[in-house]
């Protein structure tokens, strides 16, 4: 928000694993797309499943180093702060997720990549190219961060509660019952 108003900076895509279909069908198969954008367990699942997530984080508008880390460490403190589980151990780790992106600009087109794994570990890369148009991710990964205190709520600040991307949130909760209840891949 900025005065007031919703302003777009990021366009974000979420991709899971294949055994995500599996894990996630054993709960939610067979419900309907129209009631999932308001059950908050659906997400939690998602957030919280025994599989690998990619979070791409596009930019559509110019975010300059210290604003892009400070908004998304802001979203992500607050909860763990409310719940007790921000602790020396996630304050190093933020300052780690923060160093990443020291003195990175990004561009319209610049892409940042998350990747989470199970057992807490959140990868980084950042793309200043065109990689929203052609898809490539990054080889190298400028910071690996073993805190799944930490990791999780990356997702979670995107598709939780309260989700800064009701879009993404209503996209998965619109697609993925296909791929759950008949496997059907809507592109």
């Amino acid at each position: 928000m900025v005065e007031g108003n919703f302003i777009k900076f990021t366009d974000l895509g979420v991709y899971l694993e294949d055994k995500a279909v599996a894990l996630l069908a054993t709960k939610w198969k067979g419900k309907a797309s129209e009631e999932l954008p308001e059950t908050l367990d659906f997400f939690k699942d998602i957030i919280s499943g025994p599989f690998k997530k990619l979070i791409r984080c596009s930019k559509i508008r110019t975010l300059s180093d210290p604003e892009y880390p400070r908004k998304v460490m802001e979203n992500c403190v607050a909860p763990m702060k409310s719940v007790g589980t921000y602790g020396d151990a996630e304050a190093a780790a933020i300052e780690k997720f923060t160093q990443a992106f020291k003195n990175m600009n990004f561009p319209p087109g610049a892409s940042v990549f998350f990747r989470q794994s199970p057992d807490g570990i959140l990868g980084v890369s950042v793309s200043n190219y065109v990689s929203y148009f052609n898809g490539t991710i990054p080889g190298n990964e400028c910071a690996v961060i073993e805190n799944k205190v930490v990791s999780e709520p990356v997702l979670e600040t995107m598709i939780g509660e309260p989700a800064v991307s009701p879009a993404l949130k209503r996209n998965l909760a619109s697609r993925l019952p296909a791929l759950l209840n008949d496997g059907i891949v809507i592109t």
